[in-house]
């Protein structure tokens, strides 16, 4: 009988499915979106009920549409939204608060103060990160300090952490494991980078409980088996796990030293492979675990911006400019160029390499012959020029040129963003024939860690069906450039 393997991709604001032979070929698909809360600006919560009902749906949708006999799912990936922060009952499973998402800013000022302490350079040194409320390690401190009771039940080993890999492990497995993988591990501040082990001196500089931390696993073995689900038989392992940037990576077939892709989803994530030894960034992007395969650590350079595909849900949902995301193109392109419109996309700050807390969205250059179409070329250049911020301080830390760049995720299928990014980075860009990388890649590390499939497999699943190649010249380029790093100089002044 033949062999298949389920991914399941719980991202930010949905959950993806994805059935996959071990050829690679994607046999069925489902995503469930679920709700988004906002208790406070600045703030971000999931429900946890709400993303396993979304991950149970998007599973029994994919299943459905592959009409696979659940019986012959040989293994299971898992690859997920990760500085995501949850904290659980260990004897009822139940979460004592909403989970505090990675977008989520409010603990910001505990940043501030351990950075005013001066912490920073020994986070960086230990952890490979920079002091920002992106990570989970002050998300669960705040849980711990502002849920009633919480620290003094933590004390007794009555509580559970974990991002949301844990979370949806620990559900698949009946409660039996507690479990995270190094590449989620390493997103949590408490870490420490070159060993990949929960690190002392951090917990206790983030006040974060020893008992409160899974088990750190490698990202292809198996961790757990499903039991009592009810939509998937008992005693399928799950074998794969990984964070979704690092997914992407090994999605991409990124095996070797140097090589490069960008995910564009909610926000926009870089990450090029640097091999087996992490070295420190100096131009603010993080250093973080690739992958840990065979019982081999591999490492890389990541720069992240906090919004991209996001701006685009903003002009929909904010601005009404948009009835669906597909249409930002056909709009964008009603105009020749953006003008002298310049949008830096700071809605939730700032992320590398500035680590702007402060920073905020800011539209420039509006006259009266601004149009909506302006705004929305706007809006892809200004992704675009962040990740190029991103590329251009991973060129200078790798000491090397980045040759090409694959790409991913739900914008990369924007024609008009592909092309203005290839010629403002001036770095040919490969897109594949599926987006999905992230899931793809967690089926991969299952088929893996099952011992069903090689990392090689990857690479011959990895089908590039357009190349975009720079045409923009010097003097244009420069100009954009220009534009850019002024509004960038606006957004962050306070």
């Amino acid at each position: 009988m033949t062999a298949h393997l389920l991914a399941i991709d719980q991202g930010t604001t949905g959950s993806t499915a994805l059935v996959v032979s071990l050829e690679g070929k994607t046999l069925g698909r489902s995503t469930v979106e679920f709700p988004q809360h906002f208790p406070q600006p600045g703030w971000v919560e999931h429900d946890s009920r709400e993303i396993w009902q979304s991950v149970r749906a998007s599973v029994d949708g994919a299943l459905g549409s592959a009409k696979l006999d659940r019986s012959r799912i040989a293994a299971i990936g898992i690859t997920n939204q990760r500085e995501t922060t949850l904290l659980w009952d260990r004897a009822s499973g139940k979460a004592i608060a909403n989970a505090i998402v990675w977008q989520c800013r409010r603990t910001a000022g505990i940043c501030d103060e351990l950075k005013k302490a001066g912490h920073a350079p020994k986070v960086h040194e230990k952890t490979g990160l920079v002091l920002d409320a992106y990570f989970s390690g002050t998300k669960i401190a705040w849980l711990l300090d502002n849920v009633p009771g919480a620290r003094e039940r933590a004390s007794r080993g009555e509580l559970a952490f974990g991002t949301i890999d844990t979370f949806l492990v620990h559900q698949l497995t009946g409660g039996a494991v507690h479990v995270t993988d190094v590449t989620n591990a390493s997103r949590t501040l408490c870490m420490n980078l070159a060993r990949a082990e929960w690190d002392p001196e951090m917990c206790a500089l983030f006040r974060v409980p020893p008992s409160v931390l899974p088990r750190i696993a490698g990202s292809a073995e198996e961790v757990g088996r499903t039991k009592g689900v009810g939509f998937l038989p008992d005693g399928i392992p799950i074998t794969g796990i990984a964070g979704d940037q690092q997914a992407a990576l090994f999605g991409q077939a990124c095996f070797d030293e140097g090589d490069a892709k960008c995910t564009y989803g909610t926000g926009a994530f870089a990450l090029m492979n640097i091999g087996d030894r992490p070295t420190l960034s100096t131009n603010g992007l993080i250093t973080t675990v690739a992958w840990r395969v065979a019982g081999k650590t591999t490492y890389a350079l990541e720069g992240s911006s906090f919004i991209a595909g996001a701006a685009v849900q903003w002009l929909r949902d904010g601005l009404g400019l948009i009835k669906s995301a597909s249409e930002i193109e056909a709009l964008a392109r009603s105009v020749d160029s953006s003008e002298t419109i310049a949008f830096v996309p700071a809605l939730a700050g700032l992320g590398a390499p500035y680590w702007d807390q402060g920073a905020r969205g800011l539209i420039s250059g509006i006259t009266r012959g601004t149009k909506a179409g302006h705004l929305a070329r706007a809006t892809l250049e200004g992704i675009a020029f962040q990740v190029n911020d991103l590329l251009r301080a991973m060129t200078i830390d790798a000491r090397r040129p980045i040759r090409r760049l694959r790409v991913d995720g739900g914008a990369a299928a924007n024609d008009l963003l592909m092309q203005f990014q290839t010629d403002i980075a001036e770095v040919p860009i490969d897109r594949p024939a599926e987006l999905e990388s992230t899931g793809r890649g967690a089926a991969m590390l299952a088929g893996v860690g099952a011992g069903l499939c090689t990392p090689d497999a990857a690479r011959k699943m990895l089908h590039i069906t357009k190349t975009f190649e720079p045409r923009m010249s010097g003097p244009e380029r420069s100009k954009h450039l220009g534009k850019w790093e002024d509004a960038v100089k606006r957004a962050r002044t306070r």
